[in-house]
């Protein structure tokens, strides 16, 4: 008897193939037929899935961007009212979401060379595009909670919303791009010492 075949998770298979060549050879080597090796299926399969490598690549970017969105949401539904949390737990609370956007281990440090690689190819590609700028958008969304919760309703200011999302892409950057990149430990270090300057009295009181 033929073994059955669930689609979503052969295409989210192939998704995967794609994630580990844009880590190991970089994006440019995800071709139909190098995806389609790597996930040990033939090119007539990964085709039965995609029309195309356009189709493909668009599918990989999204199944990696709700990959991370539903882990964030996790951790931003563990931040609840901050009211009545305790500074050091809200501090706690949110570094370990805004890490998530870092490359603290194996795992997040394929997802941020992973993005990194489809925003360069974002650039000159027009069906990459709006993704890109989807993927963006959501970090920027973060980072607008993340000072909410640290700093009151509506005391976000944009100037602080430019800094932390800058924050955020430059250690990405520099975990995962540089020959001597920085350590989980150095990237905590960073975020932290960031939090604890924005970090504003509510409604003119001491915290």
């Amino acid at each position: 008897m033929p073994k059955l075949v669930d689609p979503r998770e052969r295409r989210e298979a192939v998704a995967d193939a794609v994630f580990r060549i844009a880590v190991r050879d970089g994006l440019h080597r995800a071709s139909l037929r190098t995806v389609a090796a790597e996930a040990e299926l033939n090119v007539g399969s990964v085709r039965h899935y995609f029309d195309g490598h356009s189709a493909l690549l668009r599918f990989a970017m999204r199944t990696m961007m709700d990959r991370v969105q539903d882990r964030l949401e996790r951790r931003l539904a563990e931040w609840g009212d901050p009211a009545p949390i305790p500074a050091p737990t809200r501090d706690r609370l949110r570094v370990e979401a805004l890490g998530e956007l870092l490359p603290l281990d194996d795992a997040r440090r394929a997802e941020i060379t992973v993005f990194l690689e489809f925003g360069a190819a974002a650039r000159t590609d027009p069906a990459l595009a709006p993704l890109a700028r989807e993927a963006s958008d959501g970090t920027v969304t973060l980072v607008r909670r993340a000072l909410r919760h640290a700093l009151g309703e509506g005391r976000e200011p944009e100037l602080e919303v430019v800094r932390l999302t800058a924050l955020l892409d430059g250690l990405g950057h520099l975990g995962v791009q540089q020959p001597d990149p920085l350590s989980a430990e150095q990237c905590l270090d960073v975020l932290r010492s960031h939090l604890r300057e924005v970090r504003l009295p509510r409604g003119g009181e001491g915290q």
